[in-house]
């Protein structure tokens, strides 16, 4: 398995280290020739990679950053076209369909709606605990919350995974997993490792 991982921007490094203990092979992505499957692998032209992530960080930055290096639409035709996807915070804001409070929309996937810097300067950061759907024990997960997004609605179709004080902080549509919070700044691999198994169709 192959997961490669958005480095143009934001906590990336984080991920690549979890992927890592998970004994999944990562790659980072910084520029589209990044894009294409390595020499020799014999892998689909639609899908050169299993999986892959979208960190933290900036959302603006990163979407222009996509665009300025060519690389938004070749990402939009792997996501359309079934690529599992990852999405933690400013990730999750790349792929939502709708952001409340900003005109801005990017990949645009993901039906649901998102609130950005949900939680204002207060409350920017936080920490907490929590169920959260599909992982196999039912435990609670940890969840590091910065200048988080929330999702505010989603549509049809639409698997709510994790709400923290009744607000849906983590959601999957088919290929796709979006989430507010941070799993990559926690020892925990949980979270991560549900996303391997959508990434090997489970």
């Amino acid at each position: 398995m192959r997961v490669g991982v958005l480095a143009v921007q934001g906590a990336f490094i984080e991920h690549e280290q979890i992927l890592t203990k998970l004994g999944v092979e990562t790659f980072e992505i910084r520029q589209k020739s990044d894009l294409e499957a390595p020499a020799g692998s014999n892998r689909p032209s639609n899908r050169p990679f299993d999986g892959l992530i979208l960190p933290g960080g900036e959302s603006t930055v990163q979407g222009k950053l996509l665009r300025d290096l060519d690389m938004f639409e070749p990402l939009l035709r792997l996501i359309q076209d079934g690529l599992p996807v990852f999405g933690t915070c400013a990730g999750l804001i790349l792929l939502a369909e709708r952001l409340s409070n900003d005109g801005n929309v990017y990949f645009g996937t993901l039906p649901v709606t998102v609130r950005r810097n949900a939680y204002g300067r207060q409350l920017g950061s936080f920490f907490a605990e929590r169920a959260f759907r599909g992982i196999t024990d039912e435990a609670t997960v940890p969840m590091t919350f910065i200048r988080a997004p929330l999702i505010e609605k989603v549509g049809d179709g639409v698997e709510i995974l994790a709400e923290v004080k009744g607000e849906i902080v983590a959601a999957r549509y088919k290929n796709q997993l979006g989430i507010s919070f941070h799993p990559e700044l926690n020892e925990d691999t949980r979270i991560h490792q549900y996303f391997v198994d959508m990434c090997l169709g489970e």
